[in-house]
């Protein structure tokens, strides 16, 4: 449970540099680059060997390439969705993305949820939904790019399960060494293809916002180890929600509504039924 603590704390902290870095910075795929610049450098260096040997390693390298895509490709999505219609549902389905590992650890890794967790999952999504409020039909006109984003993000989780149970455990740091060090390199095809400038700012912060982006991955791979996949992944999405909630109404003044603090008090009895 150390670990997932951790890699809440991470997860939080990439949104509390996100949100610093927009008075600073121009260019967000220049950000994006400069971030995994920073996450593969972190991997390739506590890894040693950036490429893995012995058993297991072409499967390390596979999923690693893998995840390294649907890194980009959800950050693709949300841009896209979000020019379509807004912010809210593209971060209501970018976080019920959490759906898409839950079922996959009941269904392909056969673990067996207790009642009190399955409950505890289905409080955590409906609190995410009521979080988010009402939307109209025109909003759900893009529904087929709200869906590839959910399952994008979630298949994305997945991967960090498939090689946490199939794959050689030395090959921790490598495997996020290809998931960062591909997502680098179409993220800077893509600043590449959009002719982006490259600013100082831009980078600085890219590199600042790698290093708990880089921290968030290794501790939910570590958790994985530790903590049933089924408990993980839905803790470790609502426990975010939490602490950028928190953070947010402390460090940057900003208003807490009635319906968001009965969908937080939503997510904290879903955390006690996760963890019981």
């Amino acid at each position: 449970m150390f670990y997932l603590i951790l890699a809440i704390i991470s997860s939080a902290l990439v949104s509390v540099v996100m949100r610093i870095s927009q008075r600073f910075t121009r260019n967000g795929m220049t950000l994006l680059a400069s971030n995994y610049v920073m996450c593969t450098a972190a991997a390739a260096f506590l890894a040693g060997s950036p490429i893995p040997t012995g058993e297991g390693s072409g499967l390390t390298i596979l999923l690693g390439c893998i995840s390294g895509v649907l890194y980009l490709l959800g950050f693709v999505l949300l841009q896209y969705n979000i020019r379509r219609g807004g912010v809210v549902l593209p971060a209501t389905f970018q976080k019920l993305g959490v759906l898409v590992p839950t079922i996959a650890a009941i269904t392909i890794f056969g673990e067996t949820p207790r009642a009190t967790q399955l409950l505890g999952v289905g409080i955590a999504i409906g609190a995410i939904l009521f979080m988010q409020g009402r939307t109209g039909k025109a909003e759900m006109s893009n529904l087929p790019g709200l869906l590839a984003s959910l399952l994008c993000g979630g298949v994305c989780d997945v991967m960090s399960k498939v090689f946490e149970t199939w794959g050689n455990p030395a090959h921790g740091d490598c495997f996020l060494v290809f998931t960062f060090l591909v997502a680098t390199a179409l993220s800077i095809g893509v600043c590449v293809a959009k002719k982006q400038s490259v600013t100082l700012p831009d980078v600085l912060w890219g590199l600042a916002l790698g290093v708990p982006n880089y921290m968030s991955a290794r501790f939910l791979l570590w958790a994985l180890k530790e903590v049933p996949a089924v408990v993980v992944y839905p803790t470790f999405s609502v426990g975010t929600i939490i602490a950028v909630t928190i953070v947010g109404v402390l460090a940057f003044r900003e208003k807490v509504g009635k319906r968001k603090l009965i969908a937080l008090g939503m997510i904290l009895g879903a955390l006690v039924l996760l963890n019981v």
